[in-house]
């Protein structure tokens, strides 16, 4: 094999470093706001204990400052780096093996980027009050008088998140808000699923893959994966019209030509048996109650073909990587997350199983697992 001329090296060079400059900024960005949402954070907390203490509050049973429960060990925030930096590391390679492009800024101009920034900040307080409080039922109370058409489950202030997942304000600052809390990481692991959709491409016309992205909401994957594979086309499927909405205004024009979308239930999909090639489902199953999740692996192993792909990212479970055993545990401390527990003891390679659908691969990013199953 011919060693790589001079220029071909300098432009390997030229990459890595554009590479990493992009990504060390991003990380330093978020690390800031989360460091700044914590201040804030910790300051309302103070002032709730001083209110209480001083006779003039209700208890607040989920009071107290976050990221701090006993007998619990995490990684410090230099191990925390080093993981991020595997990840970027693992990113990069899969861009020079050419599965997917270099990443661009998925949150538009530097005036867009900004003006996220300050949404973002602007609703912290909210969020602490709702954290301290318990205050996680707003979009439940807002709902139960009109008839939504909404689970029960959903219905609820995910995260302490104003207006949950029924708001385009909410869907506005999502992404923004994920990038926060994973200092700058999420979009890098969401990329770790484009591999097996590459891995498709190369066996299969783009043009002829019937391809959907499950519970899509921003579209995480399903935009990353559009700009990819420019004649791929993609149905993104999401239970919220304006998070539905807000993925398909930021998509270019020409992608937005390729891109559908339907309102629609996990538990009941818009597809026929046996109609698609590959399915995409990210960060949803943490979501879900145990008896729903079961109905959701069935619908996706019912509408996949025989040989049908299912890229899967979630959350990291239990002994993915034992050195974040801490962090899992503390999460649904932090965040409203009534669902978390009993996903980080699923077995999902049994509850896929069920539905004839068999693991081909895991592998663990950062805080996510990535998993490809193949339908039998």
């Amino acid at each position: 094999m011919a060693e790589p001329s001079l220029a071909g090296r300098a432009v390997t060079w030229g990459r890595r470093a554009r590479y990493a400059a992009r990504q060390g900024s991003r990380v330093a960005w978020f690390a800031v706001h989360g460091e700044i949402a914590q201040s804030i954070s910790r300051r309302i907390v103070r002032a709730a204990r001083d209110k209480e203490d001083a006779g003039s509050a209700p208890d607040c049973p989920e009071r107290g400052e976050p990221g701090r429960r006993s007998g619990i060990s995490t990684p410090d925030l230099r191990r925390l780096l080093s993981q991020i930096a595997s990840l970027f590391a693992r990113d990069l390679a899969n861009v020079e093996a050419g599965h997917y492009p270099m990443p661009d800024g998925e949150f538009g101009s530097p005036r867009a980027f900004l003006d996220l920034s300050r949404r973002f900040l602007a609703d912290v307080p909210k969020v602490a009050r709702r954290r301290v409080t318990g205050g996680h039922q707003e979009v439940y109370e807002a709902t139960r008088e009109g008839a939504s058409g909404l689970p029960r489950y959903y219905r609820q202030n995910f995260h302490f998140q104003s207006e949950g997942w029924l708001s385009r304000d909410s869907a506005r600052i999502y992404d923004f808000q994920v990038e926060v809390l994973f200092k700058g990481a999420s979009a890098a692991m969401r990329r770790q699923g484009l591999v097996h959709l590459s891995q498709l491409v190369r066996e299969k016309d783009q043009r002829e893959i019937a391809y959907a992205d499950i519970a899509c909401g921003t579209g995480g994957l399903l935009a990353p994966a559009l700009a990819a594979f420019p004649r791929l086309r993609g149905v993104g499927v999401d239970l919220s019209v304006p998070y539905l909405e807000h993925a398909r205004e930021m998509l270019p024009k020409a992608r937005a030509r390729r891109a559908g979308f339907i309102n629609a239930n996990a538990e009941s999909l818009p597809f026929a048996d046996g109609s698609l090639d590959a399915l995409s489902c990210v960060y949803l199953f943490h979501e879900l109650p145990p008896k729903i999740r079961r109905v959701v692996a069935r619908e996706l192993a019912r509408v996949l073909k025989p040989g049908g792909r299912l890229i899967f990212i979630d959350s990291l479970q239990r002994g993915d990587l034992p050195e974040n055993d801490g962090l899992l545990e503390l999460f649904p401390d932090l965040f409203h997350e009534p669902y978390y527990r009993s996903y980080l003891e699923e077995d999902l390679d049994a509850l896929f199983a069920a539905g004839g659908l068999r693991r081909a691969e895991l592998s663990a990013a950062f805080l996510s697992r990535v998993a490809l199953y193949i339908k039998d």
